[in-house]
């Protein structure tokens, strides 16, 4: 090896020696204030989360009422106008809870979003409106069927003696019983659909009429009148003054 490469890396050495031994002694110096720098940002830290756990739990009352009057759906303005706080932080907190509840975010345009809560009330109501209504399909004619439709041929009348017949049985439907169904003193949508003999999602359109207990009434087997609950969502009996 000759002298020019030995000075050469000695030189090299000594330009990567330096600055790290200014910041070994800038370290043993200073570690101390840099030690309790440290401390002071992770205690920093804590301190936020607490007091944004101390916050949403006094938005949650805020936030259960906003999912039972809208039907799940909210929006970050909706969550801020209720509880008079800025818009970032009305869509941190609901960005949080979509996480915590896996609630769906739709883009609404314009940058706004809507998040969807789905509860089981909700989900009951979106099934009962979904029910498709039953259609008779309508049925080929075949040739058998052709042959019983056509006229039969003339036949020469014989009188017979006259029997008497017996009435037809008329059928008649089975009612529920109103004091077994009325249980917990109230009916679901599915149980009053039954005994009101229409479907489901019929009453689920009509429970908000002015005239739904009068139309409850025109259909029940007992004449009785019938009122929807929005806070419980069952449907309860009109007693008679």
């Amino acid at each position: 090896m000759s002298e020019k490469t030995m000075e050469s890396g000695g030189k090299g050495f000594l330009v990567l020696l330096l600055p790290i031994s200014f910041l070994i002694i800038f370290l043993v110096s200073t570690w101390r204030f840099l030690l309790a720098l440290l401390v002071l940002i992770i205690g920093f830290n804590i301190w936020q989360q607490y007091q944004w756990q101390q916050w949403c739990q006094r938005v949650n009352p805020v936030f259960h009422q906003l999912v039972r009057e809208n039907q799940g759906k909210i929006t970050p303005m909706d969550l801020a106008i209720r509880g008079s706080f800025p818009g970032p932080t009305a869509k941190r907190y609901l960005d949080g809870k979509a996480s915590e509840f896996g609630a769906s975010i739709v883009n609404a345009g314009s940058g706004n979003e809507v998040y969807y809560f789905i509860t089981a009330s909700i989900l009951g109501n979106i099934l009962d409106s979904s029910e498709p209504v039953k259609t008779l399909s309508a049925q080929p004619v075949t040739t058998a069927a052709r042959s019983l439709l056509a006229p039969p041929a003339p036949q020469t009348l014989v009188a017979e003696p006259e029997v008497e017949l017996a009435a037809p049985a008329t059928h008649t439907e089975v009612q529920p019983n109103l004091a077994k169904q009325l249980v917990f003193g109230s009916l679901i949508q599915s149980e009053l659909a039954k005994r009101l003999n229409v479907y489901s999602s019929t009453v689920y359109k009509r429970r908000n009429d002015p005239d739904f207990p009068e139309w409850t009434r025109s259909r029940d087997p007992d004449g009785i009148a019938w009122s929807f609950s929005e806070k419980t969502k069952e449907f309860f009996p009109i007693e008679e003054s």
